[in-house]
């Protein structure tokens, strides 16, 4: 993948989905499940100076949550599996989509305040 133009930035979708620098487009946002590598290889841009915090997580729980338990409701109501097989089925999916929604929106969320130029309030 080449580097977006000067002073573009990465396309927001794709930076997500995909989990590439927002400023330069480069592979490997991440250095773990859901861990920011600290620093761009390519273009040297600090992850630590940016505050992602907790809200992916709190709005991935709430949602995910709501969306697993209406599947395992209608799976019960219509073919009454046993509860073994509720356990294997859902524990994880929802562990999956937790992961993958983790990262999907924490570079959404570090691409954004890079480029609204977010950060702490300040008073003047």
């Amino acid at each position: 993948m080449s580097a977006p133009p000067e002073g573009q930035p990465a396309p927001l979708v794709e930076t997500a989905l995909k989990g590439l620098c927002p400023r330069c487009g480069a592979p490997g946002l991440f250095e773990g499940m859901t861990r920011f590598r600290p620093i761009c290889p390519r273009c040297g841009l600090d992850r630590a100076a940016f505050n992602v915090g907790d809200g992916p997580a709190a709005f991935l729980t709430l949602i995910i949550g709501a969306v697993i338990v209406v599947l395992a409701l209608t799976v019960e109501l219509l073919l009454h599996p046993p509860l073994w097989l509720h356990v294997l089925l859902w524990a994880p999916l929802t562990a999956t989509a937790v992961i993958a929604g983790l990262r999907v929106s924490k570079a959404a969320m570090l691409a954004l305040e890079l480029r609204n130029a977010a950060g702490e309030g300040r008073r003047q």
